[in-house]
């Protein structure tokens, strides 16, 4: 990873275990956004605020009950104390949204690296479904090697 003015160097584990799929897209938490920023979670929601209109459902939606309770049950975060309303989910255009109404130098790195890991993690994504339909084609001609082979079996004990 290349240094940038704020020098920040937040290991990229620690960003993907904080991007988590709800409702069938990858997204970040405010509560992550904000400690990952260095800003408290409701200044970074202010700001959104301020800014809404930047921030439509597709970028940005509001955990229901549901959703964050089997969020805590599934990864065991006890840490959220006393939280009077539900977070807010940011998908990767929302973060990037971010970068624009946030400031700081440290905002700014911190985003740059999220959107690579973004970008990582659908290459990735890219790759395993390449691997996939490899896989499938290697076993539609096994199949058909396997019911050839059979046919001329049975040829040959007639």
């Amino acid at each position: 990873m290349t240094q940038n003015k704020s020098n920040i160097n937040i290991p990229d584990e620690i960003i993907c275990n904080r991007i988590f799929l709800i409702r069938g897209q990858k997204v970040m938490l405010d509560k992550d956004l904000a400690e990952l920023y260095g800003v408290t979670t409701g200044n970074l929601k202010k700001t959104v605020k301020r800014n809404i209109k930047r921030f439509p459902d597709d970028f940005m939606f509001q955990l229901i009950g549901e959703e964050f309770e089997n969020l805590l049950f599934q990864f065991g975060r006890s840490n959220w104390g006393g939280t009077r309303s539900f977070p807010y989910a940011f998908t990767e255009q929302g973060v990037a949204m971010l970068s624009g109404i946030l400031n700081s130098d440290r905002a700014t790195a911190v985003n740059i690296q999220i959107m690579r890991i973004f970008t990582k993690l659908r290459l990735m994504l890219v790759d395993t479904l390449e691997l996939r339909i490899e896989i499938d084609e290697i076993k539609k001609s096994i199949k058909t090697r396997i019911k050839t082979l059979i046919w001329c079996s049975a040829i040959l004990m007639n």
